[in-house]
């Protein structure tokens, strides 16, 4: 009986010895994963950026100021300035209404410079309209803490979009 408890528990051992050896497999090569992956992950180096700012003025030329409105032409002109960044602007023109039996519709757009895309992109927009052989009509966009380019586009229906000469605004 005794050689027959001695084999068992040799085989016994064997075999916890064996699963012993297979778990410190395990670990040593969780482990050097676990190292790996962090060294892949250390943080780059940080590159300090520093942005400043200055005050420029509003540039509008002084013929929009004083511009009357006529057709074919929006002028644009800075009405007011409020605390912080906000400006508020006054464009205008003459629309001609083809049939003035019947009501024109128009669409004003203010469009922002977006130098990343080289394009224009719509910024405000607003609409009315009015009977009659025409009207000089006018809109007073509202720009909140965003300089830029700018420019204000007015659509009428059956005519071509008049476009504003660009201008400034900055804080």
């Amino acid at each position: 009986m005794a050689t027959r408890s001695t084999a068992v528990l040799a085989t016994g051992s064997a075999s916890t010895a064996k699963l012993f050896v297979a778990a410190l497999a395990f670990t040593g090569a969780y482990v050097g994963f676990s190292a790996y992956d962090t060294a892949n992950s250390a943080a780059q180096p940080t590159q300090t950026i520093t942005l400043s700012a200055r005050a420029v003025p509003i540039t509008a030329p002084a013929s929009y100021e004083a511009a009357p409105a006529t057709a074919g032409r929006v002028s644009v002109s800075p009405q007011k300035s409020e605390a912080g960044c906000v400006k508020t602007y006054a464009a205008r023109t003459v629309v001609v209404n083809p049939a003035p039996d019947r009501t024109v519709l128009y669409g004003w757009k203010l469009s922002r410079w977006n130098p990343g895309t080289n394009t224009w992109d719509a910024y405000l927009v607003d609409y009315a309209g009015f009977a009659g052989s025409q009207e000089t009509v006018a809109w007073q966009p509202r720009l909140t803490g965003n300089p830029g380019w700018y420019r204000v586009e007015l659509t009428v229906d059956g005519a071509k979009t008049v476009k504003s000469r660009r201008f400034q605004v900055s804080c």
